[in-house]
């Protein structure tokens, strides 16, 4: 039975038998309890045969098991905002719109399409793409607050689609470009002189229907007052992040506060710190934080979880 493949955002289909994504570590499979025949109807069990080394037990059950520990570090990350609800960009339909995350698996070797950039729709391939920013993002509607990735990411996926296919040309819809961190600058004047990155600072209003399975792009340039229009083959939302599901279920049985955004709340002068002593948190379920960030986040929580079993000193 074939499933939409999760890893790759539906861009594929896998078995109810997969590894969860290529170079996983440990190398193992799994299946999968909706859509596994002999799980659902008692049928099958052809996998039982053929598994030389008897890894599949399908009288398994869920166990819970109590940890007596010292410390507790909260890491959860993120999740993608949905877009379906602003209809205006045609998330869902239009298939030549997509997410971040989507044309990031396209542009993967090990992706759907072997690295090539490719129209959902017919499978042809994409050589104008349209970035819109902040899609859920800086909007009091969803969430007021900046993703704080968004520019990089667009960035990187408009030079890596050129590098596949020099004939690639990108179009990166803003509101304002946040391109803080060591090098950025530098970046985003590459991804200009020498991959003929656009970047035109303009709220797009609607993403509709053109000719010939293109999209038209309709935005206002802020800079000029001018209102535009863009064609695409292919309009990547760049999504908002948001804090996970479940991550209020979990605050609640930790007993710590969460922000006014849903994020884990720490202490000003000691951003890892939890509101209650012994437990930390890092990476995005704390703040919106790029990669850099959030490794450095992750080595101070892990250092004062070290403190609070060890006693030692920072």
């Amino acid at each position: 039975m074939d499933v939409p493949d999760e890893f790759e955002m539906g861009l594929a289909n896998r078995k109810a038998i997969y590894s969860y994504f290529d170079q996983g570590v440990p190398a193992a499979f799994t299946i999968d309890r909706e859509h596994c025949i002999y799980l659902e109807k008692q049928k099958c069990g052809v996998c039982l045969r053929f598994c030389d080394i008897g890894a599949i037990d399908f009288e398994q059950q869920d166990e819970t098991v109590t940890l007596e520990v010292g410390a507790i570090i909260v890491a959860v990350g993120y999740d993608c905002f949905d877009p379906t609800p602003m209809g205006e960009y045609g998330f869902g339909r239009h298939p030549d719109v997509i997410t971040s995350l989507q044309l990031e698996r396209l542009t993967s070797s090990a992706g759907p399409t072997g690295g090539h950039v490719c129209r959902p729709s017919d499978g042809g391939h994409a050589r104008r793409i349209g970035f819109i920013q902040c899609v859920g993002s800086r909007d009091r509607r969803n969430s007021p607050y900046c993703s704080a990735v968004c520019c990089m990411y667009a960035t990187k996926a408009a030079i890596l689609a050129a590098e596949h296919d020099p004939e690639v040309r990108s179009t990166i819809y803003y509101m304002d470009l946040r391109a803080g961190g060591k090098g950025f600058q530098e970046y985003l004047r590459r991804a200009r002189e020498m991959y003929d990155v656009a970047y035109i600072r303009g709220r797009v209003a609607e993403v509709v229907a053109g000719k010939e399975h293109r999209l038209s792009i309709r935005y206002e340039d802020t800079d000029t007052g001018w209102l535009g229009e863009g064609t695409a083959d292919l309009v990547v939302l760049c999504t908002a992040l948001v804090p996970s599901a479940g991550i209020g279920d979990l605050a609640r049985r930790l007993g710590v506060d969460l922000d006014a955004y849903g994020f884990v709340a720490s202490d000003p002068l000691s951003p890892v710190q939890a509101s209650v002593p012994g437990i930390y948190a890092c990476g995005y379920c704390r703040e919106p934080l790029d990669i850099p960030d959030s490794v450095t986040g992750g080595s101070a929580a892990a250092a004062k979880a070290f403190k609070a079993l060890t006693g030692a000193r920072e």
